[in-house]
């Protein structure tokens, strides 16, 4: 036997329960101020007709002032307030409360179930959803929580299914590496040496991809502009040109998020176009960082295309520059992680600016 606690029933029951309502009240009413006459019987109005003829012949054509006889006569109007208005009126609104009602017992469920999958995509370790409710819902919402689970299975199968390949795959790296002083071919040795580092980092790059990917972190106020002055000092400290102006607030961030996006547009700016200037404007609104530098750049086709993962540019900014294609990608979506927005501008003069927005609300 089917529960009755559905959400069918519970909107049945709430439009009959309305319907029943509006029909007592104006039942009731009309009991308190009396029914509306009933129309007039065929035989009364044809009387009514043969009386006024024959009012009309005995004075020659004039219609008789009395037209009724005086047990006819039709009984005096009635007053508006207790007419048939006030019944109609308490019906139209019993049913749009009803109607109210039952939209709000319907959307409901759906609110949850739209709140549930938006924290699902931010952080696959969200709380499951309650299973209360009307039948359906309670379906639905033992269904997201068993999606959810499979999800998180599945990604911590394959973060662990890397980890075991990584560990593996360095095992002969290395053994390579040391057999390579072995080779009496000097350019040989440094070739097979930088094709196997560019190996070893493309590991590295990969798995800190996935760890980035799978991470959630609690929000805290943060300071910023710290974090600015902390990067750029480590840059400086290994002989780079790395600048910072500008100040800011504390804001509610995911540090390590935050700590990743903006290292990650240092490095690139750095290898690439050298000197690099990170310029911070704060406002009531949002927090604009820039990461600025005078490098070769990057054309407007292609500023989308370089947050792929693994995508490989021709020229200056490609592979053999030291990167794996995977920087502009850890950094967007750490931004998007924050509800930020992170895209690509020309630098006035040459070079290419990485824009970061963060919402302060």
């Amino acid at each position: 036997m089917r529960s009755p606690d559905t959400l069918f029933a519970r909107l049945f029951g709430v439009s009959l329960i309305a319907i029943l309502f509006a029909h007592v009240l104006a039942f009731l009413w009309f009991q308190e101020y009396g029914f509306p006459p009933p129309p007039p019987r065929p035989e009364q109005m044809q009387m009514q007709s043969e009386h006024r003829q024959a009012g009309a012949d005995e004075d020659g054509g004039a219609i008789a002032a009395q037209p009724y006889p005086r047990d006819e006569r039709p009984p005096p109007p009635r007053r508006l307030f207790g007419g048939p208005i006030v019944p109609l009126m308490f019906q139209l609104i019993t049913l749009v409360v009803a109607a109210w009602y039952g939209a709000k017992l319907l959307s409901r469920p759906i609110q949850r179930f739209s709140n549930a999958a938006e924290r699902l995509s931010e952080n696959l370790d969200s709380p499951p959803l309650e299973e209360t409710g009307p039948r359906e819902a309670r379906q639905v919402a033992s269904t997201f929580n068993r999606m959810q689970q499979r999800i998180r299975e599945q990604v911590q199968a394959r973060a662990r299914m890397l980890g075991a390949v990584s560990h593996d795959l360095r095992t002969p790296l290395s053994r390579l590496k040391l057999r390579l002083e072995q080779l009496d071919n000097e350019k040989l040795q440094n070739q097979m040496r930088q094709d196997l580092d560019d190996m070893i980092g493309m590991l590295d790059a990969t798995l800190t991809y996935l760890h980035e990917q799978r991470t959630s972190e609690v929000q805290q106020m943060y300071d910023v502009q710290a974090l600015v002055e902390s990067l750029c000092e480590n840059a400086q400290d290994h002989g780079a040109d790395a600048q910072y102006s500008g100040h800011c607030a504390p804001l509610l961030v995911q540090p390590m998020a935050l700590r990743s996006c903006i290292g990650n547009l240092l490095d690139n700016a750095l290898r690439y176009g050298g000197a690099t200037l990170i310029d911070i404007q704060d406002s009531r609104r949002e927090l604009l960082i820039r990461v600025i530098d005078h490098g070769p750049g990057i054309s407007a086709e292609q500023r989308e295309a370089v947050f792929e993962p693994f995508y490989r540019l021709e020229g200056s900014r490609n592979r053999n520059s030291g990167g794996v294609g995977l920087g502009m990608t850890i950094a967007r979506e750490a931004v998007q992680r924050l509800g930020g927005e992170l895209r690509l501008e020309e630098t006035p003069g040459g070079g290419l600016t990485a824009v970061v927005r963060l919402p302060r609300a």
